[in-house]
């Protein structure tokens, strides 16, 4: 079976919620399933302090995952229109991935959490996308044939999945968001099936 790997960072568990959702999409098509990891998180702190492996949720992304992946969707919080820094970290990590291609011709998407609706969720996406671009990944988003993203009042984008938490940080996604996370999620396995 196809695995698309489905890579975030989480702190409050909006995003991660979001990557299940994208999973769940995944896991609609047909010889397709999705491989759930995360980033450790990253501190100004020389000695390492967390665990090497996460005590609770999906574990730490192995460079193995890349090779393995047909297609790869990744997802951050937004911190002031970008994303986080645990996922910068490391994306910037991936030299020899870059150098060897890795990840050329394999299709990609992005997803988000902010906690507000203007708090900088489309530039995140945006942001997020430009390290895949160099990678040679074939970038996807939501197409305005998906109804929702033209209703939603929440999250939801052309540019990838969202969450809005609201100022009390909700992790649920509402109806809208968990729907069009599925149909990212969905969208790129049947792209990768595609390709592959």
């Amino acid at each position: 079976m196809a695995e698309i790997l489905v890579l975030y960072y989480s702190r409050n568990g909006s995003v991660a919620q979001l990557a299940r959702q994208i999973a769940r999409g995944i896991g609609e098509v047909d010889g397709m399933s999705a491989r759930l990891r995360t980033v450790p998180p990253v501190t100004a702190v020389t000695q390492a302090i967390a665990p090497s492996v996460p005590e609770d949720g999906a574990p730490y992304v192995e460079p193995r995952d890349l090779e393995e992946c047909t297609g790869l969707v990744i997802g951050s919080p937004t911190r002031f229109g970008n994303m986080a820094a645990p996922l910068k970290h490391w994306l910037d990590g991936l030299g020899a991935q870059w150098a060897s291609g890795t990840l050329v011709g394999k299709p990609a998407a992005v997803f988000t959490s902010t906690t507000t609706m203007h708090g900088g969720q489309e530039s995140t996406l945006l942001t997020m996308m430009v390290p895949l671009l160099h990678h040679g990944c074939l970038l996807m988003g939501i197409p305005f044939t998906e109804p929702r993203l033209s209703t939603t009042r929440t999250g939801g984008t052309p540019y990838g999945a969202s969450h809005v938490s609201g100022i009390g940080d909700d992790p649920q996604p509402s109806e809208d968001e968990a729907h069009l996370a599925r149909a990212l999620g969905k969208r790129l396995a049947l792209t990768a099936r595609r390709l592959a």
